[in-house]
């Protein structure tokens, strides 16, 4: 006995189209506390981040990573470093890690609510040359022309927030890059020292610590 299964219609009055749902993607931030007994938090890529990165490129999406602050022989935007079909890593084009000690400074300022150019001061001690500031600068315009082309379902960037305390990239570009962003991209900023108007956007703030101390 053959049964046929028929799936019942909906009827909708003339005219009138099915309601449909759109995706809106979230900011979230992976940041080191920075108050005591932590007050100069470490430099880390999360791993966990990481992990849901990989999750999501394994299941079809593409994921983007763009770390501003790292860099290497061969890196930039012209060099990326595919994992898999759907993960694209991109890196600075640095020969070494521009921070310094800076970092302790920025963490400092943060907690004391000082603001301060520190690219003048790097470029007075001599951790940041004109060059450098030009890769980070070209790095972040080509990560905002990948993010508006709409390609990639998730895009983790990864030390921006240190670039922005440093000086490269002005906060102000970020946050409208963020309201102009197709809405439907997730965004994940990994790092120490989240300026607050990056908090105060985000949709979800995760705040590592150490839980012993030796």
């Amino acid at each position: 006995m053959i049964v046929q299964l028929e799936t019942p219609s909906i009827d909708t009055p003339q005219g009138t189209q099915q309601p449909q749902t759109s995706i809106v993607g979230m900011v979230q931030v992976f940041t080191n506390s920075s108050s005591a007994p932590d007050p100069q938090p470490e430099r880390k890529f999360f791993t966990n981040v990481l992990a849901q990165a990989l999750r999501i490129a394994q299941q079809g999406p593409k994921v983007l990573v763009v770390q501003f602050l790292k860099g290497g022989i061969n890196q930039g935007s012209q060099h990326p470093t595919r994992l898999g079909q759907n993960l694209d890593w991109l890196r600075c084009n640095l020969q070494r890690d521009i921070t310094g000690n800076m970092i302790g400074i920025v963490t400092e300022n943060i907690a004391e609510n000082v603001t301060e150019n520190m690219t003048d001061r790097g470029a007075e001690s001599g951790e940041i040359t004109p060059e450098e500031q030009s890769s980070v600068a070209e790095l972040w315009q080509h990560t905002q022309g990948l993010v508006d082309r709409g390609e990639y379902a998730l895009v983790i960037l990864d030390e921006l927030s240190l670039a922005m305390n440093l000086g490269l990239i002005p906060e102000d570009q970020v946050l409208e890059f963020l309201n102009q962003r197709p809405p439907a991209i997730d965004i994940i900023f990994t790092g120490a020292a989240m300026p607050q108007g990056i908090l105060n956007i985000a949709d979800q703030v995760t705040k590592i610590r150490r839980s012993h101390y030796f």
